[in-house]
């Protein structure tokens, strides 16, 4: 029995920039997002303990969600040069520490993230793992991940910057989310997603959104009922259902990305490596590199210890 942990690379990066101080390398090159990056990996390890470890960026083309929907994420302004700049430099962390990285053309790093968790569970397309993965743990920024979380995953989110950060089992996901994991994309589809930029059916409110779930179960079966709900509410579901049903599929992380995943890679990564501790001279992470010994000195502790 094992445990993987996913990294969603653009969201912990993006938050890292805006939760840490303005930070340069010797050379004048911005490096807080990094900083906080690996700050936060080093906290994932800690409290985790994970056997494997993969992480998964967004591409720069658009996705698929773009051709289908002009305004998705349109009002999103562009991203600073300086976060941009930093983009580099994670990956370059993760291909230090030994951990494989995943990305996927016209698809989002949601999507690649759902397709590793997904595709972790099924033991006739993994071959050579030491042991069986029976525990996925997302670490995320976003919560439209929520909607993965299901009895063998769970979502690991910062709440205060990176200072703190919580579990999220399906009991939490629905608590945050007012619907259990699963209905999260009906909900979006019903309400919209002010972040992404789509409005959800015209009229249709959380409160509404919600009673109609919890009777139905899903977009598919509220439509399959249109007749037992009252009047102004069928109205408002029958003029926005094609808004709804491309809304929904917008909303949904897709957890079939055509793309090869290596699974025993994603257990040899090695926190403190030689080439981690070259690039930290690089970035000037004098205080990260004593911390990173630290870590890597208990992961060898431990180790040690299961073997006896």
């Amino acid at each position: 029995m094992s445990k993987l942990v996913i990294i969603d690379g653009n969201a912990i990066l993006h938050r890292a920039f805006h939760a840490m101080p303005p930070l340069t390398t010797r050379s004048g090159e911005p490096i807080n997002a990094v900083y906080g990056l690996v700050s936060m990996f080093l906290r994932v390890i800690q409290d985790l303990k994970p056997d494997s470890i993969a992480v998964a960026f967004d591409e720069k083309e658009k996705t698929f969600r773009h051709k289908e929907f002009e305004k998705y994420q349109s009002q999103r302004p562009p991203t600073a040069d300086e976060l941009l700049s930093q983009f580099g430099k994670a990956r370059d962390f993760f291909k230090a520490v030994g951990i494989p990285i995943y990305s996927k053309p016209g698809f989002e790093a949601d999507d690649v993230i759902g397709t590793i968790a997904t595709r972790s569970f099924d033991k006739l397309k993994i071959k050579n793992l030491k042991s069986k993965i029976d525990e996925v743990i997302i670490i995320t920024g976003d919560r439209d991940i929520l909607q993965l979380v299901d009895d063998k995953t769970k979502l690991y989110m910062p709440i205060v910057g990176l200072a703190n950060a919580k579990l999220y089992d399906a009991a939490a996901a629905t608590e945050r989310m007012g619907v259990p994991p699963e209905e999260i994309p009906d909900y979006k589809a019903l309400v919209g997603d002010a972040s992404d930029n789509y409005p959800g059916v015209g009229g249709i409110g959380p409160k509404t959104a919600e009673k109609l779930l919890e009777k139905y179960g899903s977009i598919d079966n509220i439509y399959a009922h249109l007749q037992d709900i009252e009047p102004k509410t069928r109205q408002k579901l029958t003029d926005g259902k094609k808004d709804a049903k491309l809304f929904h599929r917008l909303a949904t992380i897709v957890k079939d990305v055509p793309m090869e995943i290596d699974f025993p890679q994603m257990e040899k990564w090695k926190i403190d490596s030689p080439e981690v501790f070259n690039l930290f001279e690089k970035f000037g992470f004098k205080t990260l590199t004593d911390r990173i010994k630290k870590v890597g000195k208990s992961i060898d502790e431990s180790k040690q210890n299961t073997l006896f």
